[in-house]
């Protein structure tokens, strides 16, 4: 069967489970094509905000560079909180795009819920196969390990009762020349004819496709690809912290000169779903972990880094301290394991007052997920005797020219991505780069 053909034709649908950035960008692009596509999400409000034609996720638009009122409306995508609707034979193709950490550690939960219900789809043996592709990040020999035997303990074999394949993702959301079309992307699957069909569906949306030579080549791709910018980022603090007297930022920028090297500055360490956890993914299924020394010591390193600013930021004697941004990458509202969360829960647990302002979350938000209270920006930095610039936002850097009338009681400026760098402060305020000499 030509699940391609099928797809373009109408004759098939596609079922995503998971309607969050990947879940719904998936939606997004294949709909685009004219394939009818179907989310699933048990948020009520996402499901709603998707069916009235906007994005629930606003500032994924810049990154799309299109809506997706257009598709909405001509029914080629939608959004349900009932996955029973997926039991129609209609649906040949499911993506699933699932959370798979929890509380900043692997966590499987979800997505063998989401396997439980395509069991009994593939048990109903409609005349189509049905073809499972897996989005989100696996741990290596996942599914060697749990899928496939999960599936055949109900007698069901990929590759014959159903197809299987792991394609992860490795959106850039933050910049929309790296879209869904454009950017590298690895699939792996069982045999060889399961990878054709998986490499078919793939092609409608995506240009530059890599196959790997079975699943669990392609399952380990993602872990390890972020395991090593892990290492590469916590390098970068690892050197700052060794030499503190030298700028590190300006070392690491040199050396990224050289054609073959790629550098990062230091800062406040990692966060998202992706990165902090790749380390974690990898040793998950490891029998001997002591042999992988550098990646036990880089979640030791970025785990604790923060912990090492606010503690410095303590040691100068700041009392109040506002800080601006709580999502852990500019321009985009993803708190997952924001590294600025456990820095704030630190200061607040010494007794330092701290406020947090982001563009992109409410007060009830900010208090619910940091445990502090917001501030008006730029009217309230006034507050602070010490400013953290922890991410670059645009709000950030379009308010800057005026930002020093609002900075009386401001004795020290933290920037870590060095948002307010152009700007002339009074020599009263020390402003510090994260990465330079002293910074922390």
């Amino acid at each position: 069967m030509n699940y391609k053909n099928y797809l373009k034709k109408g004759k098939s649908q596609i079922a995503v489970w998971g309607s969050g950035y990947i879940g719904l960008s998936t939606m997004a692009f294949f709909s685009r094509k004219k394939i009818k596509c179907v989310g699933y999400d048990i948020d009520e409000k996402k499901v709603n905000t998707i069916n009235s034609g906007k994005l629930p996720i606003t500032e994924l638009k810049d990154w799309f560079g299109f809506d997706i009122k257009s598709s909405v409306k001509k029914k080629y995508l939608q959004a349900t909180n009932d996955h029973k609707k997926f039991y129609n034979d209609l649906f040949s193709v499911h993506f699933i795009a699932i959370p798979t950490e929890k509380n900043g550690k692997p966590f499987f939960d979800i997505l063998f819920n989401v396997l439980e219900k395509l069991i009994k789809i593939i048990k109903k043996k409609s005349k189509i196969r049905p073809v499972i592709i897996i989005e989100s990040t696996l741990t290596p020999q996942c599914s060697e390990k749990k899928i496939i035997p999960f599936f055949k303990k109900h007698n069901l074999v990929p590759g014959k009762d159903f197809i299987y394949g792991v394609a992860p993702r490795r959106d850039w959301f933050v910049e929309g020349t790296k879209s869904l079309v454009d950017i590298d992307r690895v699939f792996g699957s069982t045999d060889v004819n399961s990878s054709k069909i998986i490499k078919d569906i793939l092609s409608i949306v995506c240009k530059n496709l890599h196959e790997a030579t079975s699943h669990k080549v392609s399952e380990m791709v993602k872990s390890i690809e972020n395991a090593y910018r892990h290492m590469e980022i916590t390098l970068a603090n690892q050197l700052s912290l060794a030499y503190p007297n030298e700028n590190m930022r300006e070392v690491l920028k040199l050396v990224g000169t050289k054609w073959n090297v790629g550098t990062y500055h230091p800062g406040f360490g990692t966060g998202g779903y992706c990165i902090p956890l790749s380390s974690q993914y990898v040793l998950k299924e490891v029998k001997n972990k002591s042999k992988l020394t550098l990646l036990r010591e880089t979640i030791k390193t970025d785990t604790n880094i923060n912990i090492l600013i606010a503690k410095s930021l303590i040691k100068k004697g700041f009392k109040k301290i506002g800080v601006l941004g709580l999502s852990y990458k500019g321009n985009l509202k993803v708190d997952i394991l924001s590294p600025v969360i456990p820095f704030i829960k630190y200061l607040k647990s010494k007794g330092i007052t701290v406020s947090l302002f982001d563009p992109y979350y409410s007060i009830k938000e900010i208090k619910k997920i940091a445990g502090v209270k917001s501030f008006k920006y730029p009217q309230d930095l006034n507050k602070f005797d010490c400013i953290v610039v922890s991410i670059d936002h645009k709000e950030f850097k379009t308010k800057m020219k005026s930002i020093t009338k609002y900075l009386s009681n401001c004795k020290y400026i933290l920037d870590n991505m060095k948002v307010w760098e152009k700007i002339n402060f009074p020599k009263r305020i020390t402003y510090k780069i994260s990465g330079e000499k002293n910074w922390i």
